[in-house]
Formats: C-alpha cells, sequence, structure tokens
C-alpha cells in the first residue's frame, strides 16, 4: 500500500526538538520531491504564514547535537544554511505554498493515522 509506505518514511523522520515533534526542512523536501533550497525559497515568500510554532529554524548548537546525534551525518549536508524545522502545523501550511505529487502524499499520511486509530477503537475488543 503506497500511503503505508509513505507513512513509514514519514515517521523515520520526525523527532523531537525544543519539547515539538520536527521534521527537518531536507527531509521534507525530499518526500515532497522538491529541492531543499525551492522548498526554504517558498516558506521564505511564506514567512507570514508560518509563525513560530509551525516552523523555526535551528540555532548552530541545535544543528551541531544533531549532527552528533548522527540526525544529520554531516554540517556539509546543509550546505552552510540553518535547517528550518516543521511542526505537524508547520507541514500542513508547507502543502499549500509547495505544491507536488509527492506531497499529497504526504498530506494523506499526515491526515490517515487518526483515522487509523479511531478504526483500531471502533473494533469489538479494541
Amino acid at each position: 500500500m503506497r500511503s503505508a509506505s509513505v507513512l513509514r518514511q514519514v515517521e523515520r523522520r520526525i523527532f523531537l526538538l525544543r519539547g515539538q515533534n520536527v521534521i527537518l526542512d531536507f527531509d521534507l523536501a525530499e518526500l515532497y520531491g522538491a529541492e531543499t533550497r525551492a522548498l526554504k525559497q517558498a516558506v521564505r515568500r511564506n514567512l507570514d504564514r508560518f509563525p513560530v510554532d509551525f516552523m523555526f529554524e535551528l540555532t548552530n548548537s541545535e544543528a551541531q547535537t544533531l549532527v552528533s546525534q548522527t540526525v544529520i551525518p554531516t554540517r556539509g549536508k546543509l550546505g552552510g544554511a540553518v535547517p528550518m524545522a516543521f511542526t505537524e502545523e508547520g507541514v500542513a501550511m508547507l502543502s499549500s505554498v509547495l505544491r507536488s505529487r509527492a506531497g499529497e502524499h504526504c498530506d494523506y499520511a499526515r491526515i490517515r493515522p487518526p483515522a487509523r486509530d479511531a478504526d483500531v477503537e471502533r473494533r469489538p475488543g479494541a
């Protein structure tokens, strides 16, 4: 099932930062089938749609911590740019400013987990 595969890809890229579950810009770009540069450019053109509880830029210290925990293999992977971290709400907003076919699958994966959990609750004996 295609959406289950996408869901697993998304779940592997979520981690806790500043007390929030986030996905980094380069991981989202890969999931959306876009270049990180294009994703960041779309966000910067629409900054008013991304309040701090939707998206924030990592500090140098946070980026270094992620490198040391191997979330990011090396600082070189960032190309000198400061990574952006997106909360679930930020991912939803990102899909409205960055359209791609792969992004639609990310939207479905983000929306479906609560429906799947509700289905489990409806089953007898669950």
